[in-house]
């Protein structure tokens, strides 16, 4: 299932910010550097990779990467968790 975005826009990313902090127990990291964190802080940009429906809601596995693209942690977020960016202005 895609994310509402992606339902209007296929071929493009879609890029969320974290509204809260996202604590260790929720992650799962990828890269040995990030292994001291305590969790993500708030506004760290990922990505939207897949949309599961849970409980009649939708939950969010997003990929969290740094500026060279290289994949550090991922998590399972609720949309009440997650703010979708847009980078076009949509015009009604």
């Amino acid at each position: 299932m895609l994310c509402p975005y992606h339902m209007l826009h296929p071929s493009e990313n879609c890029y969320i910010a974290t509204l809260q902090p996202i604590p260790i127990e929720r992650l799962q990291l990828l890269e040995e550097d990030y292994t001291s964190i305590k969790g993500l802080p708030s506004g760290q940009v990922g990505t939207i990779v897949e949309v599961y429906e849970q409980e009649e809601e939708n939950h969010y596995l997003v990929e969290f990467a740094d500026t060279q693209g290289s994949e550090y942690a991922m998590a399972t977020l609720r949309s009440d968790e997650i703010l979708v960016l847009h980078y076009d202005l949509a015009i009604a």
